[in-house]
């Protein structure tokens, strides 16, 4: 596809798009058996400080993305466009929302992850203006996803 549409439209999540942006996290390779999307959805519908954002061209879902703030840092999740829409400028007018969106609330920063070896993903930040810290990434599961 080329370029953006005069039909896209970047909106806040809402109930109404929960199963598309699923689907559309699968497609896009996002999901992984350790995390359930469903309960990553309830839990970034808990936070107040950040917003998750969906892009429609027309009434077709083929984005979204989840900011979030902690009051130091701001951060990027679930960023996803429709495979067959990539390369048109969408990411990056996910991330500028999501960036203006930081932005007002006095973040200073944003920290993202990507995947090692996903060299197109590092390629497409890279352009946006992120770069590679010198710092490791720790995790540490409170709650598994598998308990009801």
């Amino acid at each position: 596809m080329d370029g953006a549409s005069r039909d896209d439209r970047v909106l806040p999540f809402e109930e109404r798009f929960r199963s598309e942006v699923i689907a559309l996290w699968e497609k896009c390779g996002l999901t992984r058996p350790w995390n359930d999307p469903d309960k990553d959805i309830d839990r970034k519908l808990t936070d107040e400080n950040g917003a998750f954002f969906v892009l429609l061209r027309g009434d077709r879902l083929i984005g979204s993305v989840m900011a979030g703030y902690d009051g130091h840092r701001g951060s990027i999740n679930y960023l996803s466009v429709d495979p067959d829409y990539q390369t048109a400028g969408l990411g990056k007018m996910l991330m500028s929302r999501c960036e203006a969106f930081l932005t007002a609330r006095g973040c200073p920063k944003i920290n993202l992850m990507v995947r090692q070896g996903n060299e197109k993903v590092l390629r497409f930040y890279e352009q946006l203006g992120y770069a590679e810290e010198k710092a490791v990434s720790l995790g540490k599961r409170l709650i598994p996803d598998t308990q009801p």
